[in-house]
């Protein structure tokens, strides 16, 4: 069975090896969610079962939630030499200095394991094999005895990486064959292993493929297919007004009045109950970076959902968009005082009376339109 990157990161992970921050997205939506909450530039890498996506375009990079959600909504659906990408593993951008290959799987022909290793690693490294073979170093361990971590560090001698490396890279195989035993691997492979400025020695890939007869040992492998983060409700429309709302009831009706008042609803956007300051910021961010959005139409009845951090979202929210973008706030509710005091003090205009506020986000929407 192969595993996902994001999956057999996660195993390594277990198992001491060191990875970036990341988490699996579904949606671009869900994707810029994870992006806001991360607040650093990340990676956006489709997650599918066969090598080559960097070269056929699954790897890309964003410097901003807007950036994420336009790079995601191109990967989301893309076929990659077949094979239909379904979701995606938004990771930490790494700061590069060194890029190394480290795999560990099975010689048929020598009926034993065999390390692979390479002081240079990335998309390059079947060319690699090709041209400059003697830059490909292989060891063959002993499966009946344990590989030490001597054995590892003098592979990573080998490799001719720097002194100080030496021990962090041997470290890294050492644990990766440990992986590759434990759980009966067919391959576990880092391509690339790298060195960042602020990480040290990272995992930036991983693959993992077990035998499939070993499965019934390793149920929890198993278990970790089934993982998927919940984000907001989400639905592109065909109108100008992006509508979000505080539970589904509000949101619709906050639909509604937009129509009633002759406007065009963008989007329907229901951040639940009880949605916090980051949700908020993160609703914006999706809202604010869909093009056809002209207004926003937020609407909140606070319960559950504090208005307070409401209004703390919004100017996080406003002060970070790349975007013009206006807004029109209904905020009422739990703490609405001192929300509306937060909004106030931002120069951020607000009504209490939803009528009120669908029909200013529409006139404000024809005025952009004049």
């Amino acid at each position: 069975m192969k595993f996902f990157e994001n999956v057999a990161k996660r195993i390594f992970k277990k198992e001491g090896i060191k990875i970036l921050e990341g988490h699996v997205a579904y949606s671009p939506e869900e994707a810029v969610s994870i992006s806001s909450e991360m607040g650093v530039p990340v990676a956006i890498k489709a997650q599918v079962l066969i090598g080559g996506r960097g070269k056929a375009g699954g790897v890309k990079f964003a410097d901003n939630p807007g950036e994420t959600f336009k790079i995601a909504e191109e990967i989301l659906g893309m076929e990659i030499r077949g094979e239909k990408v379904k979701h995606l593993l938004i990771e930490k951008k790494a700061k590069i200095v060194n890029e190394f290959f480290v795999s560990v799987s099975i010689d048929r022909a020598a009926k034993r394991p065999v390390i692979i290793a390479s002081k240079e690693g990335g998309v390059e490294i079947e060319n690699l094999a090709k041209v400059s073979p003697e830059k490909i170093i292989k060891y063959y361990p002993n499966p009946l005895l344990d590989f030490l971590p001597y054995e590892a560090r003098e592979l990573a001698r080998r490799m001719g990486v720097s002194s100080e490396l030496i021990s962090p890279v041997g470290d890294v195989i050492w644990k990766l064959y440990n992986v590759f035993d434990k759980y009966d691997a067919e391959t576990a492979e880092i391509n690339p292993l790298v060195l960042t400025e602020d990480e040290g020695i990272v995992a930036a890939d991983a693959k993992l493929v077990v035998e499939d007869d070993s499965l019934y040992r390793h149920e929890d492998l198993v278990d970790m297919l089934h993982y998927k983060k919940k984000a907001v409700d989400f639905v592109k429309l065909d109108g100008d007004i992006a509508v979000i709302g505080n539970g589904a009831g509000l949101t619709l009706t906050g639909m509604d009045m937009i129509k009633l008042n002759h406007g065009e609803p963008a989007t329907f956007l229901d951040i639940g109950g009880g949605a916090s300051e980051n949700t908020i910021m993160q609703a914006l961010n999706i809202v604010f970076n869909y093009d056809p959005v002209k207004v926003v139409f937020l609407n909140v009845l606070g319960g559950i959902t504090k208005a307070d951090d409401v209004a703390r979202g919004v100017v996080k929210a406003l002060e970070n968009s790349k975007r013009d973008i206006k807004i029109v706030i209904r905020l009422t509710g739990t703490n609405e005082e001192e929300g509306q005091r937060i909004l106030e003090e931002a120069g951020i205009p607000y009504e209490i009376s939803m009528e009120k506020a669908a029909k200013k986000a529409v006139e404000l929407c024809n005025s952009l339109k004049a």
